[in-house]
């Protein structure tokens, strides 16, 4: 069978990422170069627009990532968390990005089409207590007590953050929840794990 073939059999003749079953096509996941099954997905012509950066990001079209994210299919993973990432200062891309499932293996593939991308834009790098670059979605551990502005709450040193989030305009703080509280956190306070 050929790739068309295969990935419409794979979606059931339909976009992977929101359902609709108007103007199909083949989007290649970067940074590879040839398309096969497993670094391509079948998007419909909206989401291929937003996704190749042709159109701005629509938030609420991107609201269908609720039931994609669950998708069992790598390549959809991969996009799927690419997305959530680009969308996380919208508020509920970031909880979503906390319930996702994906292997160490998926989202390391998933992190290398972001990463790329932010440093060539922003050209900051976060850095750990000894130096080792934080990567969005990585997890942390705090080298020292660290006292919450704006609460009484004390982030215990030896506390695992998962999942952290970059702060893109600063390449000294990280995000993360602590008991369950989203805080900032100074990179210089933590070991990545």
């Amino acid at each position: 069978m050929s790739l068309d073939q295969d990935l419409m059999q794979r979606a059931s003749s339909s976009c992977e990422l929101c359902g609709s079953k108007e103007n199909l096509e083949i989007y290649n996941l970067p940074p590879q170069n040839t398309a096969s099954i497993d670094n391509s997905i079948l998007c419909c012509e909206t989401c291929h627009l937003q996704i190749t950066g042709e159109q701005e990001l629509d938030p609420n079209h991107w609201r269908c990532l609720n039931d994609s994210m669950w998708s069992t299919d790598k390549p959809v993973q991969v996009v799927v968390w690419r997305l959530l990432n680009a969308l996380k200062n919208e508020g509920w891309p970031q909880d979503l990005l906390e319930m996702m499932y994906i292997e160490d293996e998926v989202l390391d593939y998933a992190k290398q089409g972001v990463n790329a991308t932010e440093e060539t834009t922003t050209g900051l790098v976060h850095r750990d207590s000894n130096g080792v670059k934080i990567e969005a979605g990585d997890s942390v551990v705090l080298i020292k007590d660290l006292p919450v502005k704006g609460s009484s709450m004390i982030a215990k040193r030896g506390t695992a953050v998962r999942r952290v989030s970059l702060v893109h305009d600063n390449e000294e703080q990280i995000e993360g929840k602590v008991d369950g509280q989203q805080i900032v956190i100074l990179t210089k306070f933590v070991k990545k794990i």
